[in-house]
């Protein structure tokens, strides 16, 4: 159980004031120019230690990733890209730190683009989010007009300049080298890899591209020690996290956690249980709606990190927790997730441009039952022949949730194609 004095984000339900003023009297953009003042190897040495994991889904070390960027320059300038184009179905946990506790994000860009020589950093807000860009660009202008932002920013000797970038309403912009070229002005499309950001990312300029959470807990973690946040959770799960809880619980809510919390003890203390009791739990999405889909009776007991989630045949992703209970169509629900992706792919590979939407029409009819019992196995087959084997991810996350659902609710999908052919599927429907 997370204590208060240990929550990072101090405002997360906006209930206090969120000026700079506000985040000061909190603690934030404390002694910040003496962190900067230790230099650049011991915040990346600070950032390893702590064993924090990148929170935008893919869980990299951060302190790692931080390293790869070049020691010195080349005479190209370095930049920090802020991933805020959260729009993962089910994941809203960025949108309450940039919109009641943008301070967190700003201070910790300013830390991190330091510790990777980076003069500018660029934050890429998603299309949608029109509060919070003007709760994040007020709180950037306050900065400014403080002396916290421009030249000798906090009055550390580092001149840094941070910009607010809005997007267009893309999903595929969240893959890192979709937003640099979005960013870029060109069409929001995946670049292939090598060259990484590091080497070659924006502007051909050596480039680190982060999640919000993931440098909004920045300063907190090199003011606190690396050792308090290393210690919560389990050993390669650090730190807190937050989790953002939707769906068939009493009280959905974005609440900070201590990593490697039980799913029982999540719900049951922040969310007032499963809407009907335990046994009415039917599935859960551990993850955002890219991860596969777990059993509810193999969630009860799971661990919530990256490694326990795993072993569940899922993944922690972004913490979007989806519940779903009794009541839910589950071959729709995944139905509804294969529409968005093929609606959302870019179309620059053939697997995924032709995969997706062959894959959703075939959801189409499953969802009717108007399938073939064969047809199960030659959707299992199609997802995993778009499965790694596209530039970026969006292919793996269009099949992922397919997968889950067959091989966890394979018999829901037989019934429904029986009942179809022996004329049932109306009564089904009255039901």
């Amino acid at each position: 159980m997370l204590q208060d004095q240990d929550r990072i984000f101090t405002n997360l339900y906006g209930m206090h004031d969120r000026s700079l003023a506000g985040a000061k009297a909190r603690g934030h953009w404390d002694g910040t120019a003496g962190i900067i003042k230790k230099g650049r190897d011991w915040i990346i040495d600070q950032m390893k230690a702590s064993g924090l994991r990148g929170r935008g889904g893919a869980g990299f070390p951060t302190g790692l990733k931080w390293s790869f960027m070049p020691k010195e320059s080349d005479g190209r300038p370095a930049y920090l890209v802020i991933n805020a184009d959260e729009s993962e179905p089910g994941t809203c946990k960025d949108r309450e730190i940039m919109r009641h506790d943008p301070h967190t994000l700003i201070e910790g860009a300013l830390i991190a683009s330091f510790a990777m020589n980076a003069h500018a950093c660029y934050i890429y807000i998603r299309g949608e989010y029109i509060r919070e860009r003007e709760a994040l660009q007020a709180a950037i202008d306050e900065c400014y007009d403080n002396g916290m932002l421009g030249k000798n920013a906090a009055k550390s000797g580092w001149d840094f300049d941070l910009y607010l970038h809005h997007g267009a309403g893309a999903y595929i912009c969240g893959e890192e080298t979709a937003l640099l070229e979005s960013l870029e002005g060109k069409k929001g499309m995946p670049r292939m890899k090598p060259p990484f950001p590091a080497g070659a990312g924006l502007y051909g300029c050596p480039t680190t591209v982060n999640n919000v959470e993931s440098i909004a807990v920045v300063p907190t973690i090199l003011r606190r020690g690396p050792e308090w946040f290393a210690g919560f959770g389990r050993p390669n799960n650090a730190g807190t996290k937050i989790f953002g809880i939707s769906g068939h619980v009493n009280d959905p809510c974005v609440v900070e956690e201590a990593m490697s919390i039980s799913f029982e003890e999540l719900i049951d203390k922040h969310c007032g249980g499963i809407r009907g009791g335990w046994d009415n739990l039917k599935a859960v999405i551990p993850g955002g709606s890219s991860v596969p889909c777990v059993r509810g009776e193999n969630m009860r007991d799971a661990v919530m990190d990256f490694d326990a989630l795993r072993d569940v045949g899922s993944s922690l992703g972004t913490a979007a927790v989806i519940v779903m209970d009794n009541d839910t169509d589950i071959i729709k629900a995944i139905w509804r997730l294969s529409k968005f992706y093929k609606h959302e792919s870019c179309g620059q590979c053939t697997p995924c441009r032709e995969g997706t939407g062959w894959m959703m029409r075939v959801m189409d009819r499953l969802v009717k039952g108007e399938a073939e019992i064969e047809e199960i196995d030659m959707l299992f087959d199609v997802t995993k022949q778009v499965e790694g084997h596209t530039i970026c991810a969006l292919g793996d996350a269009s099949a992922w949730p397919i997968q889950g659902l067959i091989k966890n609710f394979r018999e829901e999908i037989e019934d429904r194609i029986k009942a179809q052919k022996s004329g049932r599927m109306g009564a089904m429907a009255a039901e």
